[in-house]
């Protein structure tokens, strides 16, 4: 009877950790950048336990190499990597088998910037003008594309590159505007330096609106039961951000309190909007039109089924 009862008693307290078992499922999400306020929805999805609440054991790490997370989880080195709508169109393009399985920031945070007190008043003032960049390719699209609509080209101006020194380059006067300014950011930099910056917003200039920041996995790993309680939990914690922003910036703070400051600040005000309130959800109109974009700049070759670059994990 004694034998039996313990028996009983094992084996209903192995049941009862079998939460705390699942809570061990280990996955890594790879950063396209060192933490900033664009990674509240996992930083707060860590923090505040909605990972662990779903069985999940989240590492967030960020690279080296910004450019190298889709292709580490391309190559099965990690299984998720925040990375950016424009540039999974054209790897997926290049033959890399990624797919987005997410969203994190669901505008776009890229602009074209200059001096709030200069000479440029609209996108036409850029005839003749010196326009910094950081990365060739979209940054150019997006900039022929607000330059037509305002019957200007490419040939119009003169491009610099300036090594992601973006908001010292036109501070320092060596151009008149940078393209691949974030919002959140760059004009925030400027405004604390005391030389505030004027956007102008690519999605109202001409080009097609997109996701920022979105979460790939490999094609071949779809099927990853950790996928689903991921997505969820980010949702959990996209409602927090929403429904406490301060309580959540202070959590934000107490994991990275190195990002204590103005900058941090303003960026994380400012970002708030721009989540993804459904980050599993998928626009495939939305997808569509940039792809269409995408291939009118000449930057991929055809337009795919958006399920051979995107899906919604259910």
């Amino acid at each position: 009877m004694i034998k039996n009862f313990t028996t009983v008693l094992i084996s209903a307290l192995l049941f009862a950790g079998a939460p705390s078992l699942a809570q061990a499922e280990k996955l890594t999400v790879l950063l396209d950048w060192f933490v900033n306020p664009d990674h509240a929805t996992l930083v707060i999805a860590k923090e505040k336990g909605f990972f662990q609440k779903h069985g999940l054991e989240v590492d967030l790490k960020a690279p080296a190499d910004p450019n190298d997370p889709p292709k580490l989880v391309a190559a099965g080195k990690a299984e998720i990597a925040v990375s950016y709508q424009p540039q999974l169109h054209v790897q997926v393009g290049e033959g890399l088998p990624l797919k987005r399985i997410g969203t994190l920031v669901a505008t776009p945070l890229n602009s074209l910037v200059v001096l709030e007190n200069g000479p440029i008043k609209t996108v036409k003032d850029l005839k003749g003008k010196k326009v910094g960049y950081s990365v060739g390719g979209f940054e150019d699209a997006l900039l022929q594309a607000m330059l037509q609509k305002h019957g200007l080209t490419l040939a119009d101006i003169e491009l610099i590159n300036v090594n992601f020194s973006l908001s010292p380059s036109i501070l320092a006067g060596k151009v008149d505007a940078v393209i691949g300014a974030f919002r959140n950011f760059e004009l925030n930099q400027m405004d604390i330096e005391g030389n505030p910056g004027r956007a102008f917003y690519p999605e109202e200039e001409g080009v097609p609106a997109y996701d920022e920041l979105i979460l790939v996995a490999n094609t071949n790993t779809l099927d990853d039961p950790r996928f689903q309680p991921f997505l969820s939990a980010l949702e959990e914690a996209v409602q927090y951000l929403v429904n406490h922003p301060e309580e959540a910036y202070q959590l934000f703070l107490k994991a990275y309190p190195d990002l204590d400051d103005e900058l941090n600040k303003r960026a994380w005000a400012d970002t708030l909007p721009r989540f993804a309130l459904r980050p599993a959800a998928l626009d495939t109109n939305r997808y569509v039109r940039f792809a269409e974009f995408l291939k009118k700049s000449g930057l991929i070759k055809n337009v795919k089924p958006v399920s051979d670059y995107a899906i919604e994990i259910k």
